[in-house]
């Protein structure tokens, strides 16, 4: 594998690298995806459940603050009072929370999927020494992220600057109101100031998601080497390969042999050749080819037909013609209808005895049937 570092990795991943990469944990993240998701739903969490939320927290804070005197004087009731209390912020602070975990949940599995790995928890050595940190500080993506973090504060700051010329006036104004109008005032501001320095981080999510995509997909690319060796890997060397198709070609047969017995007749070559058709005029357009072969096949498919009184016909060009330009439960051509039609209206007559019948007649065959197609393997 060592001529593989002096290889351009210009291939895509195949399927097994992007499964054990997935298998290591390794997929496509986007953490500023999954913080704008998270900002979001906060800022408009807090603004459709500001009002409940803080008059619930009121109720409870006013709760507290009001306790009777004689549990203030007994210590073990102060447990279950605060117990109590905690559980109430508790069941108000739920429905955000549950917004936040869904939020956090469902931008994290939008670019890779969901993916839980072992390995991608389990303790390395290599993380705690402190060059290869250094290396991962001042490295490409180290750069980066130091560049994220220097466009989110400039994006932040221009949200900034224009959230306060346009709220500056109104939160001035603030000092001549009323307690409570004034706390509902600064709900409204602050909440809708959120959502606007949530809703900037969009841009920054908008750019790094692709990247973290195109970057996962260069990290697993892979040399031409490493595709081929791979492959091998994959179907096995050439001479297991063979042994599978061979294996292959004797189930087929198999499974073609357990059918002559349902054959209406088997037309020879006479000992070259062998197809078994069968028509159904009530499931099939035309009759079809449900068995062939040549040499052993062909002896072995005529065994099972004398074995299972199937009647055995020989029409030397209309086998050869039927093997050579059909594939098995192929119709067959249309320009053998006739022809078929005479052969199994000759047998069906045999089967049932009406009349003195002769021998077959002479089946004609197009001549572009008659010869055997070019480059055709069996």
């Amino acid at each position: 594998m060592a001529r593989d570092d002096f290889q351009e990795r210009t291939e895509e991943a195949t399927p097994k690298r992007l499964q054990e990469a997935r298998d290591r944990g390794q997929v496509a993240r986007s953490r500023e995806l999954v913080t704008t998701a998270v900002l979001l739903a906060a800022a408009g969490g807090l603004l459709a459940l500001g009002p409940s939320l803080a008059e619930g927290l009121m109720q409870s804070m006013r709760n507290g603050l009001t306790l009777d005197r004689s549990l203030i004087m007994d210590p073990g009731a102060l447990y279950p009072a605060l117990a109590g209390a905690v559980a109430q912020a508790l069941r108000l602070l739920a429905p955000l929370l549950m917004l936040l975990a869904l939020a956090a949940l469902l931008a994290s599995v939008v670019l890779g999927g969901i993916s839980f790995s072992f390995q991608a928890i389990g303790f390395r050595w290599d993380r705690l020494d402190p060059l290869t940190g250094l290396g991962r500080v001042f490295s490409v993506n180290g750069l980066m992220e130091l560049g994220k973090a220097l466009v989110k504060f400039l994006v932040v700051a221009v949200v900034a600057v224009i959230v306060l010329w346009f709220e500056g006036p109104p939160l001035l104004a603030l000092g001549g109101y009323a307690l409570r109008p004034a706390l509902a005032a600064t709900g409204q501001m602050v909440g809708w100031s959120f959502l606007a320095f949530a809703a900037s981080m969009i841009i920054i999510a908008a750019v790094d998601a692709p990247f973290q995509i195109w970057q996962h997909a260069k990290q697993l690319r892979m040399t031409r080497q490493e595709v081929r060796d791979e492959s091998k890997e994959t179907e096995g060397q050439p001479d297991i390969k063979r042994r599978q198709r061979q294996l292959q070609r004797e189930i087929s047969q198999r499974r073609m042999m357990q059918e002559v017995p349902k054959a209406d007749v088997v037309v020879t070559n006479p000992t070259h050749y062998a197809v078994a058709l069968r028509y159904d005029q009530d499931r099939m357009r035309a009759p079809r080819v449900i068995a062939k072969g040549k040499g052993q096949v062909a002896a072995r498919i005529r065994e099972i037909a004398a074995e299972h009184g199937v009647m055995v016909q020989s029409a030397p060009g209309l086998a050869r013609a039927i093997y050579f330009h059909t594939r098995l439960n192929d119709e067959v051509p249309a320009a053998l209808y006739i022809a078929v039609a005479q052969l199994l209206a000759y047998v069906y007559q045999l089967k049932t005895g009406a009349g003195t019948l002769g021998a077959l007649p002479a089946l004609e065959v197009p001549p572009e049937l008659a010869e055997v197609p070019q480059g055709r393997v069996d």
